[in-house]
């Protein structure tokens, strides 16, 4: 029940999620901070490396195209590819405490000119709190403050249980096992995880969760930590305001006075500013710079560190989110003059108590945000620090909550004015849509004995060639937090089998019997886990051709032939970008299209439903796409069920 656990210095139990057990596991201490050798993400082998690039162009080009490609990368292989590559390998043998992609995967991110918003910063929207009442704005915005500070307390405190895959938690993520392995030698704790299954992952981009922003710089940005300040940040109607959370010991404020604090924020009046400073996240990273520099040079350098500096930026939107689309738009853009897109995240919360997070992704990826995202709601829901019916703590709101103002000169009103219009307008263009296939979903596809991940990728493919008469690059992203420092691989979902499946469905179903289809579904699905499998042991191709592409550029190497080559341009302009994720906590995810020809899709396989949430730009029609996924989706499981489909 709210406030059962005491907020006092007493009760510091109830300044932390949990106390893990002996911190689960030595975990493996030895292994959960990822020390042994073993756990170093590998460099592939350079033929392995060429094998899997041509098995991603095969269905992408014609005979002609392929075997010009195929001569390139042999050559490369042989030659120059063969001196990058011993460079590379000779490189991460002296650099044994990081990965070989953290440097160049930093540098892509940060180097990176584009605007952040939509390129980049991707969202994830929490489910309402089963208990209809606390789904009000203040209660909710008080529940998840407290919530995210205490993850952020239990986390810094080292209290946090490790991030652990269960490859079969029947046996792993037990009590039982945990118990067991606390007396067992650190030395050998590890050995006894790996022999049930559970992999310890990489958490050290947790850090950067809190206190934490991208700081816009000419060339390169840089991202700064400053993990002594003890504020959050607030955002309404356009307005900053900022309170301390923490006390100067570090405990967190009583939950009814950060209540109080929330109430006061959402009951000030203030008006919009003119010139709402959150248009220049949205910009071009060169100009934001420039302009950060005037701001700093006219008397903002104060205000622009209390931004900079808080624990998180929680935005309060003035309205209720009208269905999904409209929740979409609000967490993937919003209104950027209640937003800072450039904080490593943001917690908006609208009027109707709907919560999403929007994240900045250079410093981290969706594996960090989705365990705190899964923490606070979890913590927010079961144990919520207030009740609908709790009041507010009597303080003085107004001394504690500081409006930050900022100094605009006529340079910065017309940078603001001009970030505006050129958002406006980004936004314009944009197009959301979504469906639910309800049809069947991942228990279905298990009986079938196929992969519920290939089956919904093998849609897509299906749904483009239907729409457009195409098999495109595709991109589906997949974590190597198995590895100290990993960060994500490349899965190529378009295959020469889904492209014959594709074919097989979309052109020629005449020519085949149920069975027949059946099969090609199965072998599509074969493929992809083996793919699956592969990137997420770190034995993709991307990275590794990233890395050698980004040797050659810094030691001032002409750029081989092999790179230079159309079709390895086509194959990184991803035309399907594709993301997945399933957590009780999340209601949907998405993103931005990475090329202006191209489709975002976010997408869930939950165990009777399959969702996507599409975006897309003029040149494509999201809209039609989803319409041929549905059909798609439609047609594959008519066929897993022994159906005859038509044409």
């Amino acid at each position: 029940a709210p406030g059962r656990r005491g907020y006092s210095g007493a009760g510091a139990a109830a300044e932390f999620l949990h106390r893990s057990i002996a911190s689960l596991v030595p975990l493996l201490i030895k292994c959960a901070s990822l020390c042994s050798t073993s756990c170093r993400l590998p460099v592939p082998k350079l033929e392995d490396t060429i094998t899997r690039y041509l098995n991603a162009q095969k269905p992408l080009l014609n005979d002609d195209q392929f075997r010009k490609t195929e001569e390139l990368a042999h050559a490369f292989e042989k030659g120059i590819g063969r001196e990058l590559h011993e460079q590379l390998v000779a490189q991460d043998n002296q650099n044994k405490h990081t990965s070989y992609i953290t440097g160049p995967w930093f540098d892509m991110y940060l180097k990176a000119r584009e605007p952040i918003l939509l390129n980049f910063n991707p969202f994830m929207s929490f489910n309402p709190d089963p208990k209809s009442e606390y789904n009000d704005q203040l209660v909710r915005a008080t529940n998840m403050t407290v919530s995210a500070i205490r993850f952020m307390k239990t986390f810094r405190a080292g209290y946090l249980e490790p991030e652990v895959f269960h490859l079969n938690p029947e046996k792993s993520d037990t009590e039982i096992f945990k118990k067991i392995i606390r007396f067992v030698p650190s030395s050998i704790s590890w050995f006894g995880a790996y022999m049930v299954n559970a992999y310890p992952l990489d958490m050290s981009q947790y850090f950067r969760l809190f206190n934490s922003t991208r700081l816009p710089k000419l060339n390169k940005d840089e991202l700064y930590t400053d993990e002594k300040a003890k504020h959050l940040l607030v955002l309404r109607n356009g307005n900053f305001y900022v309170f301390d959370v923490l006390d100067r010991d570090g405990n967190m404020l009583k939950p009814s006075e950060i209540q109080a604090h929330l109430k006061y924020i959402l009951s000030d009046n203030s008006p919009a500013p003119a010139f709402p400073l959150g248009y220049l996240t949205s910009e071009n990273r060169d100009t934001w710079a420039l302009l950060r520099k005037n701001l700093l040079e006219n008397g903002n350098e104060e205000a622009l560190q209390k931004v900079d500096s808080a624990i998180f930026c929680l935005s309060l939107d003035d309205f209720p989110i009208k269905d999904l689309v409209h929740l979409s738009h609000t967490m993937l853009h919003g209104d950027a003059a209640n937003r800072w897109y450039d904080k490593s995240f943001t917690l908006i919360i609208t009027k109707d108590g709907t919560a999403g997070i929007n994240f900045e992704h250079s410093w981290g990826d969706g594996v960090a945000v989705l365990r705190f995202q899964n923490e606070v709601f979890k913590d927010s829901t079961t144990s919520p620090a207030i009740s609908p019916q709790s009041q507010p703590a009597s303080v003085d709101s107004s001394r504690a909550v500081q409006k930050l103002d900022f100094k605009l000169n006529d340079a910065l009103k017309a940078g603001i004015t001009k970030a505006k219009q050129k958002f406006d307008a980004t936004i314009e263009s944009l197009s959301l849509n979504m469906i639910q296939f309800q049809e069947g979903g991942k228990e279905l596809l298990k009986q079938k004995k196929v992969s519920p991940d290939a089956v919904a990728q093998l849609a897509f493919q299906m749904a483009f060639l239907r729409q457009y008469d195409q098999t495109v690059a595709t991109y589906e992203s997949c974590s190597t937090a198995a590895f100290k420092h990993g960060r994500t691989e490349t899965i190529r979902p378009a295959s020469v089998h889904t492209k014959k499946c594709s074919e097989a469905f979309v052109k020629g179903l005449s020519k085949h019997s149920t069975e027949e289809l059946q099969s090609l579904i199965v072998e599509c699905s074969k493929y992809h886990g083996r793919l699956t499998k592969e990137a997420a042991m770190g034995q993709g191709f991307d990275r590794h051709l990233f890395s050698l592409r980004y040797l050659a550029s810094s030691q001032g190497l002409p750029l081989p032939q092999f790179y230079q080559d159309q079709a390895y341009a086509r194959l990184n302009h991803n035309i399907i970008s594709t993301s997945t994720l399933v957590s009780p906590a999340v209601q949907l995810g998405g993103f931005g299209p990475v090329v202006s020809d191209g489709f975002g899709v976010g997408y869930q396989v939950q165990d009777d439903w399959i969702g996507c949430n599409v975006s897309s730009y003029p040149a494509r029609n999201g809209k039609e796409f989803l319409q041929c996924i549905y059909k798609s989706l439609e047609d594959i499981f008519n066929v897993l069920k022994g159906k005859k489909i038509g044409s």
